[in-house]
């Protein structure tokens, strides 16, 4: 592939609920500016961007790919991300990477959660975007429907730049709103001018006058002109719609048929001339060496600079680092310095991948996508010069909250699987495996329960190992409610030595559930000698390990040893360890024991219509409320202490309770007592177990 200068790259990421058409857009695309000779289907599992097996497999993008293809001498990296929110991860980093949006909306399904997703995205990294209104050729599509939602969710910025004609249920040509002229289709990529049908007029002077609205507020000139009455000329529209679009005040609203490859050439010279080059962004990271501020801005006069914003670790094609460009010319034998890890990177071939093949190039261009092999770095971290380090800002990327216990099928695979996963994570940042030693059980995190099962799929399908997946255990904790006061004598007589220790203690609640225990000792007279103190404190200490009740560690205790004896041969440390182990047992299971349970203090975000239903099932969670806040956009933040062990399952729960639209996070609050029914369930269940 050629090398582009940044002002002919346009960087462009396709966000949209799952199903909307965003696979099958590149795939016309890449179609029409002729990469590929044959129009891959998802159904067929042949695109270019859904290479992975999981992918095909399952008829849905999991991982973020980048096409890079040419139009009128541009180079136009397209980032083709997932739409299910179980792999926003994969769209965050593509995000992070981009300097434009297309938010795809299918013309059937209408406006969906995942549109709105977008939008919120976008507006985070305050991207500039437009719509594509996808599977005009759909009987019941509706683009009319489709820009009013859009119009009642974004306001006046909504701009439909081409309407749709269609006569008997099929899409057969458009209206460009600018030009305010028809045009039909006569064949693949062509079209002829045609009169604009009568039907269409009521809408297109609808579409015309939010569009001339726009251009007029673009100068005062031209709000002069607009209310004298006067015609904008094409070009001056042109001109306007770009600053718009760059500014975020217009959001185009295009349409089209993926699959019938029609108006998608108009969506390609949109993106060429209404988006903005890198070139025309900002991008600012921070020296190391001076501790100033370093404006790269995507200039290829400066010092060299790239962020690696994704990580591809597959088995059958190796490791490539995704790096955008973000100052400077890298070039294929540079050797570059990661300020992060404080090493150099020798850079041997420089690449474009395309989807999952690397193409090599010479040099890449502040502002474009590229790829490095076999690299030491990982996702987050900037590679610079020695002489000027440079390290950018990390993307933010979601947190993840579900998680199941995972264990090998095959006794001897724990090595293989600790292998593959690091590996997984490398490329997933929202994959998290920890090891929960307290329980003792391995937990998987991921963003829901689609994402687990994808993982375990993959560790099978590219690594050939079998995990299973089960219910993790909770971390339960013992403590008592009550006094006890309780004596133990440990008695062993074998030929020779024989064993005596005896100790009189009291336990109590200390009253810190932080700490697992208080040592004290109250002995007169010498009735147990001080050199053994210790012995009995470590009996205390190994006891407070799996508590008698359950086995679960035991919290809030206070031992006291007031009394004993001993012998003057036969008493030993090993001998007063016993009898104060014994002792803990006996005294705690007299003093009123009760089972501990983590409390969570959960935060969930909610469009206001779904907060009923999301306070109802809290108080199922056995969950309480302690307060809810507006948090703008029709939204509802609900902060609530709900117990641990009723969170399992939580995101599926809350996913379909609000269509896909709520989120929550949360962080561990502190202990309470389990309620006795649950206490009686957790313990007969240990028993079992034992």
């Amino acid at each position: 592939m050629d090398v582009f200068r940044s002002d002919r790259i346009r960087n462009v990421v396709l966000l949209g609920h799952g199903g909307s058409g965003k696979t099958s857009l590149v795939e016309a695309m890449a179609y029409l500016s002729g990469i590929t000779n044959r129009l891959g289907k998802v159904t067929d599992g042949n695109t270019v961007s859904d290479y992975d097996k999981e992918e095909i497999k399952r008829k849905f993008s999991i991982n973020t790919s980048v096409v890079p293809l040419i139009w009128k001498d541009t180079k136009i990296n397209l980032l083709d991300t997932p739409g299910y929110f179980d792999f926003v991860g994969e769209a965050e980093e593509a995000v992070a990477a981009a300097d434009a949006a297309i938010i795809v909306v299918s013309g059937k399904a209408g406006v969906e959660v995942g549109t709105e997703k977008a939008w919120e995205l976008c507006e985070k990294y305050k991207l500039p975007r437009m719509f594509f209104v996808s599977e005009m050729d759909v009987d019941h599509a509706s683009f009319r429907e489709v820009v009013e939602k859009l119009t009642e969710l974004y306001g006046k910025k909504i701009a439909p730049f081409y309407q749709p004609m269609r006569e008997n249920e099929k899409f057969v040509g458009y209206i460009n709103v600018m030009k305010m002229a028809g045009r039909r289709f006569t064949g693949i990529g062509t079209r002829e001018e045609c009169e604009i049908p009568e039907y269409s007029k009521a809408n297109l002077d609808i579409y015309r006058e939010a569009m001339m609205d726009a251009v007029a507020e673009t100068s005062e000139e031209f709000m002069e002109r607009y209310f004298a009455g006067d015609e904008f000329s094409v070009g001056e529209i042109r001109a306007a719609m770009k600053t718009n679009v760059n500014d975020g005040s217009i959001i185009p609203v295009s349409m089209g048929s993926s699959i019938e490859l029609r108006n998608i050439h108009n969506l390609m010279n949109d993106i060429v001339e209404l988006f903005p080059s890198p070139d025309k962004k900002k991008c600012a990271g921070i020296n190391m060496k001076t501790n100033e501020i370093f404006e790269g801005d995507y200039n290829f006069a400066t010092s060299k600079s790239a962020y690696v914003f994704k990580t591809i670790a597959d088995p059958f094609i190796g490791k490539y680092s995704l790096i955008k460009v973000c100052s400077g010319v890298i070039k294929s034998d540079d050797t570059l310095y990661n300020a992060t890890t404080e090493t150099e990177e020798k850079i041997s071939k420089l690449y474009v991948m395309r989807a999952n093949k690397p193409e090599e190039v010479s040099e890449l261009h502040a502002g474009d996508i590229g790829a490095i092999g076999k690299a030491g770095c990982k996702t987050g971290d900037t590679l610079s010069t020695k002489a000027v380090p440079i390290v950018y800002g990390k993307t933010e990327i979601s947190k993840p909250y579900t998680y199941m216990a995972y264990k090998a099928k095959n006794k001897g695979d724990e090595d293989k699987i600790s292998q593959a996963l690091a590996k997984i994570m490398d490329e997933d940042l929202t994959v998290k495996s920890v090891n929960d030693s307290e329980n003792r059980q391995t937990l998987l995190y991921g963003m829901g329960d689609q994402h687990l099962a994808v993982i375990v799929s993959m560790l099978a399908e590219k690594y050939k190992v079998d995990v299973e997946l089960t219910k993790p255990k909770v971390a339960f904790r013992e403590t008592l409610r009550k006094k006890s006061d309780v004596e133990y004598k440990y008695k062993k007589q074998s030929g020779g030595h024989g064993q005596y220790g005896h100790v009189k203690m009291t336990f109590e609640p200390s009253g810190d559930l932080e700490t697992p225990y208080v040592f004290e000792q109250q002995v007169v007279g010498g009735a147990v000698p001080k050199n053994y103190f210790p012995a009995v404190e470590k009996g205390i200490q190994e006891s407070v390990q799996k508590g008698p009740l359950a086995g679960y560690p035991v919290v809030g205790v206070k031992a006291v040893l007031y009394d004993g004896s001993y012998h003057p041969v036969d008493s030993s440390e090993m001998a007063f360890k016993t009898a104060a182990i014994q002792a803990f047992k006996k005294g705690f299971m007299e003093a009123s024991p009760i089972l501990l349970e983590p409390i969570e203090t959960l935060t969930v975000l909610v469009p206001d219509k779904y907060t009923g239903d999301v306070m109802g099932d809290l108080n199922k969670r056995r969950g309480r409320v302690l307060g809810m806040n507006p948090a703008g956009a029709g939204k509802t933040e609900v902060v609530a202490d709900v117990p641990m062990m009723e969170l399992f399952g939580y995101s599926t729960d809350l996913r379909s309770m609000t269509g896909g639209s709520g989120t929550y996070s949360y962080e561990f609050a502190r202990y309470e007592q389990t309620p006795s029914d649950v206490q009686e369930k957790e313990v007969a269940a240990r028993a079992a177990e034992v």
